[in-house]
């Protein structure tokens, strides 16, 4: 049955209770629809609705985002995030799965997909790659040591830092729509109702974990992480925003470590490209998931 709209649901990773939607469907293949960092399920509801004809859709959110538990450790390790979605697949059931994954969102899929391949059947990854030009610098230019001392002084500061408030919707939606000026009204009105909740004291507050912005220092060397790339073996899709404040995976050698890949770069769009032009979006993915 396909329903009307999203039912919520929830399951327990790493003793975590995460939050996910589903669009019905359930006879149909399985496809899910990762959000990346600072953002939530249901913006992807636009996506949703065009796909859930053909697709079981499901979109969960990340831990510390959205509906789902906050990590009381702050732990928004890579690691961690990829085993939530390898937990959320075992729940779900199915041998294989096609998924879409944006920014954050499409770091973990794509992990996902290169550690545990035959569960994947197509991925599209929107400007969700490591390691671009600027971090493998970075890298090379601070010793582990260095970095930990960073990422203590971070954790502290995030620790100290308080969810901005906003006096009222209106001006959350405000910031959502200085934040990408792609976005139409009703889009930024959408994402800033799913993406808040309101507080006590009656103002309004974003869903998402202050401790998202003191990352651990890095897990993987670039170079290891370029061997799980190369270990997708279905056929990946990688898309791009023509203005985007992402460096382009064919100019930087990052798409050369995936065996099935293409690219598709789009003009007038950002970072939320399947925000800025959906139409072009969908059809481009449509196209590519038909079997």
């Amino acid at each position: 049955m396909i329903t009307s709209g999203p039912t919520s649901h929830s399951f327990i990773s790493q003793r975590l209770r995460l939050h996910y939607v589903d669009w019905g469907n359930p006879d149909a293949p399985p496809l899910i629809l990762q959000h990346g960092g600072r953002d939530h399920c249901r913006s992807w509801d636009w996506v949703a609705q065009r796909l859930r004809h053909d697709w079981h859709v499901i979109a969960p959110d990340l831990r510390g985002h959205g509906d789902s538990a906050w990590s009381p450790d702050g732990d928004y390790r890579m690691t961690s995030c990829v085993y939530d979605f390898a937990q959320l697949v075992q729940t779900l059931g199915y041998p294989k799965v096609t998924i879409i994954g944006h920014s954050m969102g499409g770091m973990i899929t794509s992990r996902y997909a290169g550690i545990f391949p035959e569960t994947v059947d197509r991925l599209v990854n929107i400007e969700g790659l490591d390691f671009g030009p600027k971090e493998v610098d970075q890298l090379a230019g601070h010793g582990h040591a260095e970095r930990v001392r960073r990422w203590v002084a971070n954790r502290r500061e995030a620790a100290g830092r308080q969810p901005r408030r906003y006096a009222t919707l209106e001006q959350a939606f405000e910031r959502m729509k200085e934040a990408n000026t792609y976005l139409s009204d009703d889009q930024a009105r959408h994402l800033t109702i799913h993406g808040t909740s309101r507080n006590e004291d009656g103002t309004w507050s974003w869903k998402y974990d202050n401790y998202l912005f003191s990352p651990p220092p890095q897990e993987l060397p670039p170079e290891e992480i370029f061997d799980v790339w190369r270990a997708i073996t279905c056929p990946v899709l990688l898309q791009w925003g023509a203005n985007s404040w992402a460096s382009s995976p064919a100019e930087d050698g990052r798409m050369a470590h995936f065996a099935d890949a293409r690219l598709i770069t789009y003009e007038n769009a950002g970072h939320w490209l399947h925000h800025d032009r959906l139409d072009d979006f969908l059809t481009d993915v449509a196209a590519f998931l038909r079997p």
